[in-house]
């Protein structure tokens, strides 16, 4: 059986023992047991605050929804939020509660999953405040090997990729905190209580462990598989599939032939993947109440199937196919099209050649994969 973290917490008790506990933690932190990360530290050491990331602590958040600070419930532990309009940091007010912060949330592997960022920022703010900090390690559901896409280029920051990372970048979350630690010269005194049995090839159903739904619009380790691609086109006026359940799973629109789509993309030969046409009709998000047509993504082999490469094609070939498609314009005034956050560069808009493109993302994880490997914890 493989053991994350806080699966043998008790191994390193002289990490929290007569110390004030902050933790950083959403549903996804429990033991194979079932317990939650919060009830271990609450009935075993001297946990006094909770730092609520997106979805809240319990998962009673919706998606980009601000979290407001309360006192949680079952513990009566104060709830600070690090999901807040005008910040995303930790503030002096609330490291002064605490001596040491801990984090634990499953990762997806994914770059624009924010959850990483909360960690990064966090462990930046308790080095700057000379507190310790303990990432409680979990499995990497997409191996800790393969690497795919860009990495992240300077002046593209933002909560959905604020490190330079690569789309799916084959480590643990302990991993890129070390790496972010010494990369960025924080000197945080930073500890990793890691994985047991873990080994890097591993996918997540190899693990043994049940897959506890990250956030809503992953709730399932097959969407997890196709992620890295398919959220690329939350920067589009397609549909990503929120709103149904298969959300990254089904992409479409009301002016997509989703027949067509599935022939041609099938025609292409990608590896280890299949479409299939669909039609769906979102309950929330783009196109809510309205019929789509587009194309469901089935991985046929997890090991060969490139998920950065597929939802690029993807888009190249809905973007030739279909005048009415469009990169959504910036959020707010002054800043970029969310499709250049997502990708970490202009390169979708610049219209560069897609096997231009797709050549020079594998070679910049060609480099992210030699560069990462002396942070690894794991073989």
């Amino acid at each position: 059986m493989i053991k994350n973290g806080i699966d043998h917490i008790l191994d390193h008790s002289h990490l929290f023992k007569g110390k004030r506990i902050g933790l950083i933690t959403t549903p996804t932190g429990i033991t194979s047991e079932f317990v939650s990360t919060i009830q271990i530290l609450h009935d075993n050491f001297h946990l006094t605050a909770l730092f609520s990331p997106e979805h809240g602590v319990r998962g009673d958040q919706a998606a980009g929804a601000m979290v407001e600070t309360y006192t949680d419930a079952l513990t009566g532990v104060p709830v600070y939020s690090l999901y807040r309009q005008d910040s995303k940091r930790m503030t002096t007010e609330m490291l002064d509660q605490v001596d040491i912060v801990v984090y634990d949330i499953q990762d997806v592997g994914v770059r624009y999953y924010t959850f990483i960022y909360t960690m990064l920022y966090a462990l930046e703010d308790c080095a700057r405040a000379g507190k310790e900090f303990v990432v409680l390690d979990r499995v990497n559901p997409l191996d800790g090997l393969t690497v795919e896409g860009n990495v992240l280029k300077p002046g593209y920051e933002s909560f959905v990729g604020n490190y330079p990372l690569c789309v799916r970048y084959g480590l643990t979350a302990g991993e890129v905190a070390i790496m972010a630690n010494e990369q960025k010269g924080w000197n945080a005194r930073l500890h990793v209580v890691p994985c047991v049995g873990w080994e890097r090839n591993m996918l997540f159903p190899q693990t043994g462990q049940i897959w506890v739904h990250p956030s809503l619009g992953i709730p399932r380790f097959e969407t997890a598989l196709v992620y890295g691609g398919t959220c690329l086109f939350e920067g589009t006026n397609l549909s990503e599939g929120r709103g149904t359940t298969l959300p990254f799973e089904i992409i479409g629109a009301p002016f997509i032939n989703g027949e067509r789509l599935a022939d041609e993309m099938n025609g292409r030969g990608l590896p280890g993947v299949r479409f299939r046409p669909v039609y769906f009709k979102p309950t929330t998000s783009k196109f809510e109440g309205e019929l789509c047509a587009g194309v469901q993504i089935y991985v046929t082999d997890a090991l060969t199937y490139r998920s950065v490469e597929t939802g690029t094609t993807l888009m190249y070939t809905v973007k030739r196919n279909h005048e009415e498609f469009a990169y959504l314009p910036p959020l707010k005034q002054g800043s970029r099209p969310f499709i250049d956050l997502l990708c970490g560069d202009k390169l979708y808009r610049e219209e560069v050649e897609l096997t231009e493109m797709l050549e020079k993302f594998r070679e910049e994880s060609r480099d992210f994969a030699r560069e990462k490997q002396k942070y690894h914890l794991y073989t």
